[in-house]
């Protein structure tokens, strides 16, 4: 059996998506089923429009690390030392962001981060799935910036754009030798907005004139691979809608025989999502166990009401499953409900809340690290799969993917073992 990659499978960086979120969120608004059952941890992600001195933003930080991180020596150092240090220092707004950025630096995490006003707006954005810009995404290949493909009806496919264009210029700038990020900068931007892309296709130099957009993004993909098994693959947790498309494509193929569960390149998102997820595959048993400061405990467990799926489930894993992914992954594979496939995930047992802070800012800080349903931490480990297949790299030129034949053989041998 040849099943091709699909585009989707290679694309790295989406350019109207404004942050790589490598991180499980927690957050308070998302409701559906019997959810609110979870919200003991929660987030506020609303922006917070207060208008504060630098001087005030700094201590505000300065409290609401010291009172929440998940770790209460603070990686080992006395916190009233940041505020000695910078309190009569701070001046201008540019003044307290270096002065919060140090103090987290200092905290050795890389998942903490103070976000200015723009970058918060930009991930509440991505949260609520409303993200801006002309629909591509991209990769660098050998120094040269390609379209790896095009949403169906953005802004770039009616403006004719193509997988496999090259892209030179941006408003007129020349974008060679810079960073891939720096490029979705200058791309993405206020919406209304036209902007110039210059492009090679083939030997041929393109101008296409676009404007930038709000773009709904669905995170969830769905198709039947044959008449006995269906595939979903879930392409982020991130979105407060991600559960309810998950449902949505779960009802559509109920009939199935069996499901392939695709977590591959999927860094994480809201941790709702996950726990939601598990339990439509799931009637008893733990989801998830998150230890926050000072020993405190919370367990998830799986509701037999919520569960919606008993057949046979393969779930494909690589070194890009994170975060939420990981904690849906072990539910099931520990569970024994899920037989996984693939390479080692990524390890990331850590938790974050979203704060809201003055002047439109806000932080991502760790609160909390979580374990398995059988108390593995699996933090900077990863999970192994049950079955560990390669994607070759003759394999991706000659766009098979390996890892989903694998998957469905294996699915179809579990089938035809069930109904004998």
């Amino acid at each position: 059996m040849k099943i091709a990659l699909n585009k989707k499978h290679k694309q790295y960086i989406a350019l109207f998506i404004s942050m790589v979120v490598l991180s499980l969120l927690v957050h308070n608004n998302f409701k559906i089923n019997q959810i609110n059952r979870i919200n003991d941890i929660s987030q506020n992600n609303i922006t917070n429009e207060k208008q504060v001195s630098p001087k005030e933003l700094f201590l505000e930080s300065w409290h609401i690390i010291k009172a929440n991180y998940y770790s209460n020596n603070l990686n080992k150092q006395n916190w009233t030392r940041w505020k000695k240090r910078y309190i009569n220092k701070i001046k201008t707004q540019e003044d307290a962001y270096v002065a919060i950025n140090s103090m987290i630096a200092s905290l050795d995490d890389s998942y903490s981060k103070f976000m200015s006003q723009r970058e918060f707006s930009e991930q509440n954005s991505a949260i609520n799935s409303k993200l801006y810009g002309i629909g591509v995404n991209i990769a660098s290949i050998s120094g040269k910036i390609y379209v790896i493909n095009v949403l169906e009806n953005a802004p770039a496919a009616r403006c004719g754009i193509q997988s496999g264009d090259i892209i030179l210029k941006v408003n007129n700038k020349d974008i060679s030798g810079q960073s891939i990020y720096r490029i979705a900068q200058l791309i993405r931007g206020d919406i209304n907005v036209n902007i110039n892309l210059e492009i090679l296709r083939g030997n041929k130099k393109l101008n296409k004139t676009v404007k930038r957009e709000e773009i709904k993004v669905k995170t969830i993909e769905s198709e039947k691979i044959n008449d006995d098994i269906a595939y979903i693959r879930i392409l982020s947790f991130i979105g407060l809608e991600t559960s309810k498309e998950f449902i949505v494509a779960l009802n559509k193929y109920k009939d199935s025989k069996g499901l392939i569960l695709d977590l591959r390149g999927n860094s994480g998102g809201l941790f709702q999502n996950a726990i939601v997820i598990s339990n439509l595959f799931m009637k008893k048993g733990v989801i998830v166990s998150v230890l926050a400061r000072q020993g405190r405990k919370n367990v998830y467990k799986a509701q037999d009401k919520d569960c919606i799926y008993t057949k046979p489930l393969v779930i494909l894993v690589d070194n890009r499953t994170a975060s939420a992914s990981e904690i849906l992954t072990c539910a099931l594979k520990e569970n024994k409900r899920a037989v996984v496939v693939g390479t080692d995930t990524y390890g990331k047992g850590l938790v974050q809340k979203v704060f809201s802070l003055p002047n439109g800012t806000g932080m991502n800080l760790t609160i909390a690290h979580y374990l398995t349903p059988s108390g593995k931490d699996i933090n900077k480990k990863g999970i192994k799969p049950d079955y560990s297949v390669n994607i070759e790299h003759g394999d991706f030129i000659n766009n098979i993917d390996t890892q989903l034949v694998y998957a469905v053989n294996l699915l179809e041998k579990i089938i035809s073992k069930k109904e004998n």
